[in-house]
């Protein structure tokens, strides 16, 4: 019995493994990309919050925030880590 799950689980454990690689992949390169944009962004900020509107130039910088590696990046890499945890989880269950 114990064997069946082993074998009915490990296509599900390799599917977790190889989608996690990609999610990180994606998220770090997004990372650099996102954080070259926020950079931009917050420039653009500081320009809008200094001559024009202080509004419209802290609603550019909260942008910025959000998308820069502090922001969602570091959300996707908490629930990257999530997912880990749950094939660590589901590992520790069938395969101990």
């Amino acid at each position: 019995m114990k064997l069946i799950l082993k074998i009915v689980v490990a296509p599900v454990v390799l599917l977790l493994t190889v989608t996690i690689w990609i999610c990180v992949g994606l998220v770090y390169v997004s990372g650099l990309v996102l954080g070259l944009l926020s950079m931009v962004i917050a420039l653009l900020g500081v320009a809008v919050l200094v001559t024009y509107s202080p509004q419209n130039g802290l609603i550019l910088l909260v942008i910025a925030f959000l998308i820069s590696p502090f922001g969602l990046p570091q959300l996707a890499f908490w629930l990257l880590g999530k997912v880990q945890n749950l094939k660590f989880a589901i590992q520790d269950l069938v395969y101990e």
